[in-house]
């Protein structure tokens, strides 16, 4: 079986257009329906149904997708051991929205100076969804916050930083104090499903303090960006972004101690791109 073959079918699922895949590889649609009828005959099955301008997986398609994705990924792996090139091929990484919009370039621009052959893609998502597709296979690391459960031995994990709740506030706010200021004024809520946002609310009812809420979100660059614009303050992990830093922001300390949100890489112990993860890794230290 020819594995460019499925390559291109599940691109051709992936985009739901021969004509979209055909442009991405740079062939012909005519090139791509071609490839995908010597895929059906050499399986016997029929892989796509047309439904008006797009394509779709028939019953069959969908079960060769689910296995095609694992068996590509395989073959590469064999690829990387037989030939001993660590220093190329593909390193599938995922990261949190907040080390993407601050740690993330800076150790990726380093980190391609030594590995200019490396092909990296990059899924974002929240840390449990990169757990998830950690041990899936799906990706090879993630940069993510610690788990909220003990790390399992197959896995390694390297802490980057560490950052610690502040209050975030106009910068006129600056000299007030922590609590009258989550009490008097509007609350931008750091997202309660997530780990900084679960200790932010810990804190806030040991403290006792019932908030006037006005917005709850995900993003953090967001909710600094909502807070230089006057749109209330928030309690949230202090984080380092060249996006934030030059925001009319106060970081205001809290009277009472809290646990930080930890961030770091994540990764299988028996990945066979260990070597360049832990090169990743290498780069990540030294910018922090």
């Amino acid at each position: 079986m020819e594995t460019a073959f499925l390559h291109s079918f599940l691109l051709v699922v992936d985009t739901g257009s021969m004509a979209e895949a055909a442009r991405r590889l740079d062939v012909s649609p005519a090139a791509i329906a071609q490839q995908i009828r010597a895929l059906e005959r050499e399986l016997g099955a029929t892989l796509l149904a047309r439904s008006g301008r797009t394509v779709a997986p028939t019953a069959a398609g969908m079960r060769i997708v689910a296995r095609s994705r694992g068996l590509l990924r395989e073959l590469a792996d064999l690829k990387t051991v037989v030939n001993d090139q660590y220093a190329t091929g593909e390193l599938r990484l995922g990261t949190i929205n907040t080390a993407l919009h601050s740690l993330v370039p800076e150790i990726l621009a380093q980190f391609v100076e030594t590995h200019p052959q490396v092909k990296m893609f990059i899924q974002s998502g929240t840390s449990m969804e990169l757990y998830d597709a950690l041990k899936n296979g799906d990706l090879d690391a993630a940069v993510c916050t610690h788990p909220s459960f003990a790390v399992p031995k197959n896995f390694v994990w390297t802490l980057l930083r560490e950052e610690p709740l502040v209050v975030l506030a106009p910068q006129r706010f600056g000299r007030r104090d922590a609590h009258d200021l989550l009490r008097g004024e509007p609350l931008i809520r750091y997202d309660r499903s997530l780990a900084g946002g679960k200790e932010a609310d810990r804190y806030l009812r040991r403290a006792g303090i019932v908030a006037r809420e006005r917005f709850e979100l995900s993003s953090l660059v967001a909710i600094s960006l909502m807070v230089d614009h006057g749109l209330g303050v928030s309690l949230a992990p202090d984080i380092a972004s060249p996006v934030t830093r030059g925001l009319r922001i106060a970081r205001v300390p809290l009277p009472m101690p809290s646990e930080p949100r930890r961030f770091g890489v994540l990764w299988p112990r028996a990945s066979v791109r260990a070597p360049l993860v832990q090169a990743l890794v290498a780069c990540a230290r030294r910018i922090v």
